[in-house]
């Protein structure tokens, strides 16, 4: 989903106060009101409406390629009987 900037006005003293406050805590203004937004959100949209927008968002499966075939293997045959060395040599005529 597209994302929105929403704007809003705070005292700066108070803002520099928070700031100060929430660093100590490894957090930030923007971290905890991006986290208020979104349980504002989930507690004010429908499940229904979340659901689809969810669904609207998530990427469309794509199709699977079909499988390669496999290569096709050498079949080792046993060598024949005439190419054995051991094999008994046959009298010619």
């Amino acid at each position: 989903m597209k994302k929105e900037n929403v704007t809003i006005t705070f005292e700066s003293e108070q803002l520099a106060a928070l700031e100060f406050s929430l660093k100590k805590k490894n957090t930030s203004v923007q971290a905890q009101l991006e986290e208020l937004l979104k349980c504002l959100y989930e507690s004010e949209v429908p499940e229904p409406v979340r659901e689809y927008l969810t669904s609207r968002a998530a990427p469309a499966a794509r199709p699977r390629r079909p499988a390669r075939p496999a290569k096709p293997q050498m079949r080792e045959e046993p060598p024949s009987v005439l190419a054995s060395p051991d094999a008994p040599e046959k009298a010619g005529g």
